[in-house]
């Protein structure tokens, strides 16, 4: 044998070392360019083992052909299988080893899995934060209004309310028993608990939009006490705008309910406000029914309940599911916690607190932008607070945060809540649907008003001085033209506005007119083009209802309520005069 052919022998000996054998396959390609069809095996010269070398050719007088490839060859069938030298073992041991390394190599092989991990990781951590912030705030709360004619009984339930829930205690009721027997006024002493301005116990009346907490077990609650008087409907505009839940409070006496539903009582003006506010469930309690008048007669509950049905009805509530009907009696309590029992034989539903428990969970958008009209502002030590309901998002501690629309950046140092009687007890984070007083550093007092909204720097409300809107003309004495000025109120805010534009009418199926219409009278519904002689911080409709729905008011009285399908020129605050008149055309 040659030398060549012996080193050819040696280079496919090697390479056939590192090779793994499938059993089960049908034939054996190699990854080498095996140029001989057959090689002879023989011991591998290794240099441990020189003094065996001499005996090797004798190992193998006869050799063995492998077929690498195709069908064997007939030389190869008869070579007999010669016994295997003990020193190749050696060599092929290692071979094994380095399949692990192999299978090492090849597994980062799926990486590309990598980024939805750390999606969900990033969602994870979203949905934490979120559980987190619902355990601070594990029970929900609700903003309820009491709305009715003047003297129905608002204020009177509301102090029955604080007194059953042990949030005024009776050394303070007898107080106020005390002092409103002196002052000749007995039977008003429980009114006096959210009656606290001087002239509203001297009259009688409330004026301002009165608050008070209280607490369930299932529930946090914030009374909204809206004054009934025709000249307070401003006041009660801000606190419905705030309100979840409405309770429209009737009184039962013959004669009051007739001059609060009738034409220009504020029984009916009220519950079209809440509605348009969106005040979604409204609990109707039938106050008054211990009256000598009355003496819980189901005759006179069930002639109330049908008037009410119907015009509710008319308002845009479904009877089945947006109302519920209580006979209750304010001043004595009955119904109000616990239920009116033996004085009232024919009605064994639930009491007042009880339909409040039972209402359905509202949903509230905690994880969307911040959103916070502000009702009140005042001074603190030299530090701007304001007050208000989260209409959406949340607000934690030294969050940083900009009041639109004068873009006034600040920061919230302190955060409190309608629960809390004094600035000891700070909460760190507050959440959509509760109403909380806000401490500011970096903004003074004097630069907020009424009706402006604290809002994210990232994602801040939109500001405009011209939307476009669709209307449903309630009250009018004559007709609606281009050019008409009235109130505008939504949300906390409030502003004279001019219909500019009458771009459409609509038909009972709410089908749009191809031309504008000359003018609109009374029950029509329209699509008009509405400019505010101030820039206001409003959205659409379809984004935050609470921030696209509003009024228009006019002498005194509703004249139209509406929502906003469309801001032109959104986020023109600073606009001047000139720009105003730019949006109207």
């Amino acid at each position: 044998m040659s030398d060549n052919d012996s080193k050819q022998i040696d280079d496919v000996t090697t390479k056939a070392s590192g090779l793994t054998l499938n059993s089960k396959a049908k034939e054996f390609k190699p990854t080498f360019n095996a140029k001989a069809p057959s090689f002879v095996p023989r011991a591998s010269p290794a240099k441990p083992v020189a003094a065996a070398a001499p005996a090797a050719p004798a190992a193998a007088p006869k050799p063995m052909s492998i077929s690498i490839g195709g069908a064997p060859p007939a030389a190869a069938k008869a070579a007999p299988t010669p016994v295997p030298a003990p020193a190749p073992v050696p060599a092929v041991a290692p071979a094994p080893r380095e399949e692990p390394k192999a299978k090492q190599e090849s597994a980062p092989a799926p990486r590309p899995a990598a980024a939805p991990v750390a999606l969900e990781r990033v969602n994870e951590e979203i949905d934490a934060e979120e559980d987190l912030m619902l355990d601070e705030h594990f029970k929900e709360h609700l903003n309820v209004i009491f709305i009715g004619h003047v003297d129905a009984g608002k204020s009177t339930l509301g102090g029955q309310i604080l007194h059953v829930t042990g949030m005024v205690d009776k050394r303070t009721l007898e107080k106020y028993e005390r002092e409103a027997k002196e002052a000749g006024r007995e039977s008003w002493y429980l009114s006096w608990a959210l009656d606290t301005n001087q002239e509203e116990r001297a009259k009688g009346k409330t004026v301002e939009c009165g608050r008070a907490y209280f607490e369930t077990t299932r529930r946090r609650y914030t009374i909204l006490d809206a004054p009934g008087h025709k000249n307070y409907v401003p006041h009660m505009l801000s606190g419905a705008a705030q309100a979840d839940v409405g309770v429209l409070i009737i009184s039962a006496r013959k004669g009051e309910f007739e001059t609060g539903f009738e034409r220009g009582g504020q029984t009916q003006e009220h519950a079209i406000l809440a509605k348009t506010a969106g005040v979604r469930h409204l609990v109707v309690a039938i106050n008054k029914m211990d009256d000598k008048t009355v003496e819980w007669s189901k005759e006179r509950y069930d002639e109330i309940i049908s008037k009410m049905t119907t015009f509710l009805r008319g308002t845009g509530y479904n009877p089945r599911t947006d109302l519920t009907f209580i006979p209750i009696s304010g001043y004595t309590g009955a119904g109000v916690k616990d239920r009116v029992g033996s004085a009232c034989p024919w009605y064994s539903g639930p009491s007042l607190l009880e339909t409040l428990d039972g209402l359905q969970t509202i949903e509230r958008k905690i994880n969307g932008p911040l959103r916070i009209p502000i009702s009140e502002k005042h001074s603190e030590q030299g530090t701007a607070v304001i007050s208000g309901k989260i209409e959406s998002g949340n607000v934690k501690l030294n969050q940083k945060v900009i009041i639109m629309p004068d873009r006034l950046t600040c920061e919230v140092v302190g955060i409190f809540g309608e629960d809390e009687n004094s600035t000891e007890n700070e909460k760190t984070s507050a959440v959509c649907g509760d109403n909380v007083r806000l401490r500011l550093r970096g903004v003074d007092d004097e630069a907020i008003s009424q009706g402006y909204v604290l809002t994210d720097i990232k994602n801040p409300c939109h500001t405009t001085r011209a939307f476009d809107a669709q209307l449903r003309i309630l009250d009018v004495k004559n007709i609606i033209t281009a050019g008409y000025n009235s109130v505008l109120h939504v949300h906390t805010a409030v502003a004279e506005v001019t219909m500019t534009k009458l771009l459409h009418k609509l038909n009972k199926e709410g089908l749009k007119s191809r031309a504008p219409p000359p003018f609109v009278k009374q029950r029509d519904a329209c699509i008009v083009r509405i400019v505010t002689n101030k820039a206001i911080c409003v959205e659409r409709f379809a984004d935050y209802p609470q921030l696209g729905r509003f009024t228009l008011r006019d002498e005194g009285k509703t004249i139209a309520i509406g929502k906003i399908l469309r801001l032109a020129h959104p986020n023109a605050g600073a606009g001047s005069a000139a720009a105003s008149a730019a949006h109207a055309n």
